[in-house]
């Protein structure tokens, strides 16, 4: 079922509410970090596939809801330290199969909504400051710089991407597992989390760059 019926609370008035993949409710979902708000896209979808119709569209990413951001971010997956290659490239149905694997995994374990799991992963996971290099009488130095709500986010995406990547090669575990386990692991701020600690490893080195 991809809708529910739900009694409103004025009388027996019926309403219908998307669901993703049938089973969560999207509504319900928070974002605390006031910085994130405004780009990180939560509109009630059933399937996370908006086609590439954002594309070409300046920043058009933000309008893409956070879930199917996870999955073009998973999708990117082959070889070890390649992108895009390999036997995930381009097979968007597959990832959208692992993610909604992976939530059901998150819910099992923790009994709470995974979207709201994965926005928490996303806010702790995102960086907020980086380095850039800039080019002063012939010297190039690396400097501080914040980071935009939107980077914030791709970033975050990245991090725990990459580091799902990166577990699933060297562990018997299924990546839907791996994929739950990190989201578990960042929505909690564990240092153990690869994700947070390539966020820890970049902000240090901002700092050390001020």
């Amino acid at each position: 079922m991809c809708w529910v019926r739900k009694k409103s609370q004025r009388g027996d008035t019926l309403s219908e509410k998307i669901l993703l993949f049938g089973k969560w409710d999207m509504d319900e979902v928070n974002v605390e970090d006031s910085g994130l708000k405004s780009v990180i896209n939560l509109d009630p979808t059933v399937i996370p596939h908006t086609f590439g119709r954002h594309e070409h569209s300046k920043f058009g990413k933000s309008k893409v809801n956070l879930v199917e951001r996870l999955v073009n971010s998973i999708m990117h997956f082959g070889k070890k330290y390649a992108k895009n290659t390999g036997r995930m490239g381009g097979k968007k149905q597959k990832a959208i199969k692992i993610v909604k694997t992976a939530f059901d995994i998150v819910y099992l374990k923790t009994g709470k909504n995974p979207v709201q799991i994965l926005v928490k992963a996303v806010e702790n996971a995102s960086p907020n400051e980086d380095t850039t290099r800039i080019s002063y009488g012939g010297v190039v130095y690396h400097v501080s710089v914040d980071v935009s709500p939107q980077r914030r986010v791709d970033l975050a995406l990245r991090f725990i991407s990459e580091a799902v990547r990166e577990a699933s090669f060297s562990t018997p575990k299924g990546i839907e597992e791996v994929l739950a386990d990190e989201l578990i692991a960042a929505a909690q701020n564990d240092p153990a989390s690869a994700s947070i600690k390539k966020k820890t490893e970049q902000e240090r080195m901002a700092l050390a760059s001020r």
